[in-house]
């Protein structure tokens, strides 16, 4: 994980230098790292989109082997061969989010460390001194240097006002300070939009799907019952969980981090709703094609 923050810092440094602003930088560097990752996004909708489409295929193998288990197993296991889709493709690019969540945080909460690439020693010894003043106490302790050190060790100095905003201070130790829960709240708006986005593309594709996949008992069809989809359960769980587990995180961390959570959630919506789009003209052009 280091080392990934590691090349992170680098670019987040370069950018530093030439907008010569903390948040400025990270906007950008979470710009061109959402660029960088559009590949991964699109790869990860369009197994949302096959995944919802299975669901539906899944529910009438379970009514026609209802009573044999292991045919039913046989045979949703040929149906994910048939689509290319693995039972846990879904936890891959939600197991690169958080390896990628974990990297940005230990950038912005050491900065001095993966960013300025300040050397060790020169870092200890700033930290000695802040320890035995006893003027802080602070999880942070690269963030304390760079604002008790930082006006007169170049080495160690970030300019991290954004908009009036500091961008080292950590939300539940500046509680008296009301700018600190701005790019917090905003991030919780923006999940929130976001979530609701992702269930109701995922609402549309399901009911897509059940107009194609009509299940017919006696001659008549059958009203089917709702089955729990193990890889759909799993994809809902990450849908809720990470921005819970990063808004969790954004209040006991430097703001830095919840700036690039927010910058990121506003790329994700704006990708989603692009590649979605996208993807149903490609479709509607591909149904077309088929019924001529």
């Amino acid at each position: 994980m280091g080392a990934i923050s590691s090349i992170f810092g680098y670019l987040l440094n370069w950018l530093y230098n030439f907008f010569n602003n903390y948040g400025v930088a990270i906007i950008v560097f979470t710009v061109l790292l959402k660029i960088i990752l559009i590949p991964i996004t699109i790869k990860q909708q369009s197994t949302l989109k096959k995944s919802n489409k299975l669901q539906e295929q899944m529910k009438v193998l379970q009514v026609k082997y209802k009573n044999n288990p292991e045919m039913l197993n046989q045979e949703m296991m040929n149906l994910y061969k048939s689509e290319k889709l693995s039972p846990f493709s879904g936890c891959l690019s939600s197991i690169l989010q958080l390896v990628i969540i974990l990297s940005v945080f230990w950038l912005v909460s050491q900065p001095l460390t993966y960013m300025k690439k300040v050397d060790a020693d020169v870092i200890n010894q700033y930290k000695q001194e802040i320890t035995q003043s006893g003027n802080t106490q602070t999880a942070y302790p690269e963030i304390a240097i760079i604002n008790q050190k930082g006006s007169s060790d170049e080495r160690v100095q970030i300019n991290m006002e954004f908009l009036g905003i500091d961008l080292s201070k950590v939300p539940t130790q500046s509680l008296n300070d009301w700018r600190v829960y701005i790019i917090p709240g905003l991030y919780i708006i923006t999940s929130i939009i976001s979530v609701k986005l992702t269930t109701n593309m995922q609402k549309k594709d399901k009911e897509k799907e059940k107009k194609k996949d009509i299940v017919i008992e006696d001659g008549k069809p059958k009203e089917e019952e709702e089955e729990i989809n193990p890889m759909e359960q799993m994809n809902k769980n990450m849908l809720y969980m990470m921005p819970i587990m990063a808004v969790m995180i954004s209040i006991v961390a430097p703001l830095g981090l919840a700036l690039y959570w927010l910058i990121s959630n506003i790329l994700m919506i704006i990708e989603r709703l692009v590649i979605n789009k996208v993807m149903s003209v490609k479709e509607e052009k591909e149904a077309n094609s088929n019924a001529k």
